[in-house]
């Protein structure tokens, strides 16, 4: 596994202790790939950054370890941190380590999902009542964009719990500019072949890091049928 925080300039970092610290979470910001916590760690209130984790108001929580970055920018978020300590985990208590679900992302995961295309696919797909089609949504993406848009096809890779997101690549026969293959995240579980529909958000230029990016992606979708 890969931490994400090897991924920064250890340079600009300061390693903090390895003891556990309790904190108490006072505001969230989500991102695609992190979760940013304010919090109130007794003697001070400071700024947290760790994987993708469903975190409360007035959560309880504890860590141990982390780097600070000072002045560090989230491009997403479009804010820039005068400090943040990026950690790799929380946990429930300090006594026992949270059991969590997903993978940190390694620069394989993010190559394979952005930029690589699967093979296309000679399909014949019924078009979807009320749907678009892969070739529609690329012709005019920007009619589409931060729209929730029904799309019909057949999967061709599934990625479980990559950052804490299910990856699927679908095709539907449709094909604009050499654009045939389209890339949603979701909770649900689906297997390569399955012709499924799926309901999400579309995103444009959407950035999840380390220099990977997708031209246009549907985020948060949800399996119809």
């Amino acid at each position: 596994m890969v931490l994400f925080i090897a991924l920064y300039n250890i340079s600009s970092a300061q390693v903090t202790s390895s003891k556990f610290n309790k904190i108490t979470v006072k505001e969230i910001l989500q991102v695609s790939s992190y979760t940013y916590l304010f919090v109130d760690e007794g003697a001070e209130n400071k700024w947290l950054a760790v994987p993708y984790f469903d975190a409360k108001i007035g959560g309880v929580y504890y860590y141990k370890g982390g780097m600070e970055m000072v002045n560090f920018e989230s491009k997403e978020l479009n804010k820039t941190f005068e400090s943040v300590y990026f950690i790799s985990a929380i946990y429930d208590n300090p006594f026992e380590e949270k059991k969590t679900t997903y993978k940190h992302a390694t620069d394989a995961d993010l190559k394979n999902d952005s930029q690589q295309k699967n093979e296309k696919l000679n399909l014949k797909l019924k078009p979807l009542e009320g749907g678009v089609s892969i070739a529609e949504l690329f012709k005019n993406k920007n009619q589409y964009s931060g729209k929730k848009i029904k799309i019909k096809g057949q999967v061709t890779k599934f990625s479980m719990q990559v950052m804490r997101k299910n990856w699927i690549h679908l095709q539907d026969g449709t094909d604009y500019n050499n654009n045939f293959d389209l890339t949603l995240t979701s909770n649900a579980e689906v297997k390569v072949g399955d012709i499924i529909v799926l309901e999400g958000i579309v995103y444009l230029d959407k950035d999840f890091g380390y220099g990977y990016f997708y031209e246009l992606i549907i985020e948060n979708a949800i399996l119809i049928k």
